[in-house]
């Protein structure tokens, strides 16, 4: 099985005053209390006609395209004839070619911006926005969110007319509510699906672990990436992003990015920069019935504090290795992924509160978050001169350099960040990532360090690295 990106639909549901399929939504404040099974067949035949009428004309369709140079001559692919028209100065013949992506997207404010999946417009040279009564208008990307999968656009030239969808509250939903998907399934037009939330806070399998997704069983399908969920309130609780799959098409398992995170990221917006993640600096596991049972836990929840960082709010706050994160802000946190998910609704300076088990006692703590501390400074330089690193590009790692390139933000030392084309570090097989952790038995910690190692006069260098989770030397000289 496979998680298939590029398929999204759109789901939710609650209130309005009779709903179909299984459940009655009246609108009150007892809500939850009050839905019942339908009761008798006028009941059952009620229709999401009113729904999709004000909600489908906010939902558009997006083709992206990108242009790319690709080698047109059929030997370009062989290493001999590559080499032959390098060295020989033999100009290889290009042509550009388009590559396109469809998708689906949202219009949340009336000025025309558009939200929808990073992956849908990733890398696009030109994007081109269609709304439900087939009017076109060019698009720019204002921000991405790659780790979110969240993207937002805004129409050039558009019309004060525009239809909108409003924010719903995602952490209302409950397993069971009915929503609707809408989106451009292969890009045959706009189609509408609905279904019931299957699961909340569910990662999907092979999922990056950054988001807590909705799970539903509405029909989605390639090209309704970006789409929308919304409930019988005619609100947008999620944006489709993934689904699970056997053969590329919708066998009922689906996934939304809630809307309370693409909030988050338009507050950001609408201040006016990229949105900074928080950073607890924790780092945390799953509980299992084993490690529940040695924790003295009732059953299985919340996720083990392995490791806190000195320089991170979870430090300052009280937190401790051996503690388990049961809730965060009355919300249950089951998985990393859920805590991660719960860190991303918020910013740094804000504060949360956190409910934790400790030798046995339930304690509360809360702590004021903060952005990944940029200590040590990167001082980013390139190696110059006649040795083994010549033409590396290094910094000194920090945690905030450690989240952007992906590591892991407790390690320290000096990290590569490219390689130049030319220059003897591309001999050695030197990968942007690296950690250079000593030369010639030298602990480095530094940039600084490194060079003043480097310009020592020698003939053979013994230089260790650290890739991920190996460790090796090499030699040169």
């Amino acid at each position: 099985m496979m998680i298939a990106r590029g398929i999204r639909e759109i789901g939710a549901g609650r209130l309005l005053p009779a709903l179909l399929l299984g459940l009655l939504l009246l609108p009150s404040a007892a809500a939850a209390q009050t839905r019942v099974v339908p009761e008798s067949r006028e009941q059952i035949r009620l229709s999401f006609a009113p729904v999709v009428r004000r909600t489908a004309p906010a939902v558009v369709s997006i083709t992206s395209r990108t242009y790319l140079e690709v080698a047109s001559d059929p030997f370009a692919s062989d290493p001999f004839f590559r080499f032959f028209f390098r060295e020989f100065g033999v100009p290889a013949r290009r042509e550009r070619r388009t590559r396109t992506s469809l998708g689906s997207g949202v219009i949340v404010r009336g000025d025309g911006l558009v939200v929808t999946n990073n992956h849908v417009v990733a890398d696009a040279d030109e994007i081109t926005v269609v709304l439900g009564d087939k009017r076109e208008f060019e698009a720019r990307i204002l921000m991405q969110d790659e780790d979110a999968d969240l993207a937002f656009l805004l129409l050039e030239d558009a019309p004060g007319d525009l239809p909108v969808l409003p924010l719903g509250d995602s952490d209302r939903l409950e397993t069971g509510d009915l929503v609707l998907a809408i989106g451009n399934p292969f890009g045959i037009g706009q189609t509408v699906t609905s279904g019931i939330i299957s699961a909340e806070a569910r990662t999907p399998p092979g999922g990056s672990g950054e988001v807590s997704f909705l799970q539903t069983d509405a029909a989605i399908n390639p090209g309704n990436s970006g789409g929308a969920l919304v409930d019988l309130d005619g609100q947008l609780v999620g944006i489709n992003t993934a689904i699970f799959t056997r053969g590329g098409g919708s066998i009922g398992i689906g996934f939304a990015i809630p809307a309370n995170l693409v909030k988050a990221r338009l507050l950001a917006l609408e201040r006016g920069g990229d949105f900074v993640a928080p950073w607890l600096g924790a780092q945390v596991q799953g509980v299992d019935a084993a490690l529940a049972e040695a924790l003295g836990l009732d059953r299985p929840r919340g996720v083990l504090v392995q490791r806190v960082h000195p320089a991170s709010s979870a430090a300052r706050g009280g937190l401790r290795p051996g503690d388990v994160i049961l809730a965060v802000d009355g919300f249950a946190v089951g998985d990393p992924a859920g805590l991660n998910y719960r860190l991303a609704l918020r910013a740094p300076g804000e504060r949360m509160r956190f409910l934790i088990w400790r030798k046995g006692v339930e304690r509360r703590l809360e702590i004021r978050l903060e952005a990944a501390p940029e200590d040590p400074p990167a001082e980013i330089t390139l190696l110059r001169g006649r040795h083994p690193l010549g033409g590396a590009r290094v910094a000194n790692l920090s945690p905030a350099l450690a989240e952007r390139l992906g590591l892991d933000p407790f390690e320290s030392g000096v990290v590569v960040l490219e390689i130049t084309r030319r220059g003897f570090a591309r001999r050695l097989g030197l990968r942007p990532g690296d950690r250079i952790l000593a030369v010639n038995g030298r602990e480095i910690a530094e940039v600084r360090a490194l060079e003043r190692v480097l310009a020592e006069r020698r003939r053979r260098f013994d230089i260790t690295i650290a890739r991920g989770d190996r460790r090796f030397t090499l030699t040169v000289g």
